[in-house]
């Protein structure tokens, strides 16, 4: 019944593509970071996957929104809503006398500035949080992956999202070189749709390209055992007669080149600014892939080629930083470097 327990956990991993919410260290939310609201009373119609079948589908009294952008919240007022909204959800099934007061740690990227962390702060007390911390999200990866955070040793941690690519080193529970960039999965996506435009003349919406990176999505032009060829089907640009266009993994390869060629760079500059001592640790411990993007075929093999480091893809690469934010929850006082 909850009559007493006013007092709730929550953690949230607040991402660009997907919000995932972790109370009594079980994940009671995983859903798309969107939400449908009625364009002329600005109120909430619908959140997370009901919202997203209606992406690109509404009419006019009902726009979809997705309130982060690279990562950060883009839209103050819908983030509001969605937050509050996918935590009705995790509570709908418990009835409370009184709406339970709520602790939350959120997970926030390591390039926030100082306007940003506080977007989401607002949003969180608004939301209904009372005490709101915040956390790294390439720290609660590497919580989340298993790796001891307060060991005086180094660990490298490349998260690729869907808003942005975070990649830090790990030291004695601090993030000792972080290098966040604005390129990941939603730029991937953006990649495919752009070629299916110009390449096969052939217009796609987001979803579309979506399901095309999952399909056929690849980092190699060569892969030892590659997937069968994805058949999209849109209206040709010219004509706007139906098409069916198959697509194979080495087109979409080469698409996203340009895309994962930054994402490299920024893991090689991650890797310049390390202390030598750091380095040394991270050459023997390997590199952790984690995020969405770390599902990408062959990402972690072209990395590993072009830099020479052993590439690790977490256990459960789209949900190590909601796990490492459930972690950091269960252990406030001993955490040291969550931000208040």
């Amino acid at each position: 019944m909850g009559l007493f327990s006013l007092t709730q956990e929550v953690a949230i991993d607040l991402g660009t593509a997907n919000t995932v919410i972790i109370h009594n260290g079980k994940i009671v939310v995983n859903a798309p970071s969107i939400v449908a609201l009625d364009t002329r009373t600005e109120k909430l119609v619908a959140v997370g996957h009901k919202a997203q079948h209606m992406e690109g589908k509404t009419p006019e009294g009902i726009r979809t929104v997705r309130p982060l952008r690279d990562g950060v919240i883009a839209d103050f007022n819908a983030a509001e809503l969605m937050i509050r909204g996918l935590v009705k959800m995790a509570f709908q099934n418990r009835r409370y006398m009184f709406s339970p007061q709520l602790r939350m740690v959120v997970g926030i990227p390591s390039g926030s500035t100082e306007v940003e962390i506080r977007a989401v702060r607002d949003s969180s007390e608004h939301a209904g949080g009372r005490d709101v911390y915040m956390l790294y999200e390439p720290m609660a990866a590497a919580i989340g992956i298993g790796i001891d955070v307060l060991a005086p040793e180094g660990n490298m941690v490349v998260d690729i999202g869907g808003g942005s690519s975070e990649i830090a080193v790990i030291s004695l529970g601090g993030l000792v070189t972080n290098n966040s960039i604005r390129v990941a999965g939603n730029d991937l996506t953006q990649d495919i749709m752009d070629y299916m435009r110009r390449q096969h003349n052939i217009r796609v919406g987001m979803p579309t390209a979506e399901q095309i990176k999952i399909h056929v999505g690849s980092a190699l032009t060569v892969l030892d055992n590659p997937p069968e060829d994805y058949i999209v089907r849109g209206p040709n640009q010219m004509t706007a007669l139906p098409m069916e266009v198959p697509v194979s993994y080495q087109e979409v390869a080469h698409c996203i080149e340009k895309s994962i060629a930054k994402i490299e760079a920024a893991v090689l500059t991650g890797l310049e600014q390390t202390p030598p001592e750091l380095y040394s640790d991270i050459v023997r411990n390997g590199i952790y892939l984690t995020g969405g993007g770390a599902m990408l075929r062959g990402l972690d093999k072209r990395l590993q080629d072009k830099i020479g480091i052993q590439f690790h893809i977490a256990e459960d690469p789209l949900l190590s930083v909601a796990k490492g934010t459930g972690i950091a929850l269960q252990n406030i006082e001993k955490y040291p470097f969550l931000i208040r």
